[in-house]
């Protein structure tokens, strides 16, 4: 008899869970149905001034409840409800954007994530626009607890879908460290832009043509899957739709551990764009789950 999974076991009525395979402990499950589940704006570091955040982090704004509204077809909805989140750009070439969901885990051990997402350019052309929407992903922020020595740790995908308007299609990650800037005058606060587009690496093997359709109002929704070993700060999987990536020579950005993070579970979802149009990325649910 085939075993069950751990999302069939555990609620097999329930379509919500039921689209994804979780580890045993369900540590949050956002469905943006219901809102906006702890899902916020990734605001920059700041000290007596707002003016002293690096520019990457003053170009965010906050995520925002969606219908996937469209000017030709109404509202396109989630995948079995009315709402995602969507985090949008400005419009200008290689504008970025980010939310964050920001925890703590309770034992180092393996943890899962699993979302449905997908990706579009601001649909104000009647034509395709495949290429205006550079790339999309996700990233954790993580740091060992107070009682063990070790390092903030930053694992970073994303599937960069073009640049300067030519198709690319692929995934990419980045282990290069970047520079650590000091905030304000009390050397209580520093800051870095981990997002800038230098340091990204291709995922080897990584490959990928993910569904686009037919014209620029269109969505289709794709199944990501990460899985990440908190004890080992190592990833151990990744895929997205019926695709399994080798993650071999895949690696995190690695800092030093700082003095006020211990413990941190933060997760992120990014847009960026390739042109003068806003990037639009969309997120229908999110599970994280945990064996702990």
């Amino acid at each position: 008899m085939p075993s069950l999974s751990h999302a069939q076991a555990r609620q097999p009525s329930d379509a919500a869970l039921s689209r994804f395979d979780p580890l045993p402990r369900i540590i949050c499950l956002d469905d943006f149905d219901r809102g906006f589940c702890g899902w916020t704006q990734l605001v920059g570091n700041y000290e007596d001034s707002l003016d002293a955040m690096l520019p990457g982090y003053a170009q965010h704004s906050s995520p925002m409840l969606s219908t996937l509204s469209h000017w030709d077809i109404g509202s396109h909805g989630g995948v079995d409800g009315d709402y995602a989140l969507k985090i949008a750009t400005g419009p200008r070439p290689g504008a970025q954007n980010v939310t964050i969901k920001r925890l703590t885990y309770r034992r180092a051990g393996p943890i899962r994530l699993e979302a449905y997402v997908t990706f579009k350019p601001e649909a104000n052309a009647l034509k395709l626009s495949e290429t205006d929407v550079r790339s999309f992903g996700f990233l954790f922020d993580l740091q060992v607890g107070d009682t063990t020595p070790g390092e903030r740790v930053m694992p970073h995908l994303r599937f960069l879908n073009a640049s300067s308007g030519e198709h690319v299609q692929k995934w990419q990650f980045k282990r290069q460290s970047v520079p650590i800037v000091p905030i304000g005058t009390e050397n209580k606060t520093i800051s870095h832009y981990h997002l800038s587009p230098d340091g990204w690496e291709d995922l080897p093997g990584g490959a990928q043509r993910l569904c686009y359709n037919e014209i620029p109002t269109k969505v289709n929704w794709h199944y990501i899957c990460f899985d990440f070993d908190l004890s080992s700060m190592q990833c151990t999987g990744f895929r997205c739709n019926d695709r399994v990536f080798d993650m071999s020579g895949f690696d995190s950005l690695r800092l030093p551990a700082m003095k006020n993070l211990w413990c941190m579970l933060n997760l992120a979802f990014f847009a960026e764009t390739d042109s003068g149009k806003r990037a639009f990325v969309y997120i229908d649910s999110v599970c994280l789950s945990g064996d702990f």
